[in-house]
């Protein structure tokens, strides 16, 4: 049995306003931005709500970037990138979903696309995240037997 719970919500951080929407899942929290341009501020935003979860239990995110239509410029593009290393340097899962073509095409051409953990749909990245929880679960017992 899967528990779900969502909500929507604004945050404000230096005078940006983030509009998203937070969907908890057993293994992950979903979150979908529902602005149609990933600003740098809104970027920021998202990076400091983002690590938030780091301090959790459930810790891993899939981030839905379905509403975001382009991304404001490079330095919006690399603070997502950024993001997404921290989550594994802290060994949780951050995979992004949903990418418009439009977006996925900037990401590629700031050579930015490979280094994310991108899937086509949310279902995929709910796999990638199952997946990466087997992996570590299996990497801190190989840790334990040495």
């Amino acid at each position: 049995m899967r528990l779900s719970t969502s909500c929507c919500a604004q945050v404000l951080i230096k005078s940006t306003i983030m509009r998203f929407k937070i969907d908890t899942k057993e293994k992950f929290h979903v979150l979908t931005l529902m602005d149609h341009v990933l600003t740098v501020n809104i970027a920021a935003a998202l990076t400091t709500t983002s690590l938030e979860y780091l301090q959790q239990t459930n810790r891993n995110i899939v981030l839905d970037l379905s509403a975001v239509e382009s991304l404001e410029n490079e330095k919006a593009a690399d603070q997502l990138a950024q993001l997404q290393q921290s989550f594994y340097e802290s060994s949780a899962s951050f995979v992004i979903c949903n990418l418009q073509l439009g977006v996925e095409a900037q990401l590629e051409s700031m050579e930015l696309l490979e280094m994310m953990n991108v899937t086509p749909t949310e279902s995929e990245a709910w796999d990638i995240v199952q997946m990466e929880e087997i992996e570590r679960e299996l990497l801190d017992d190989e840790e334990d037997d040495l």
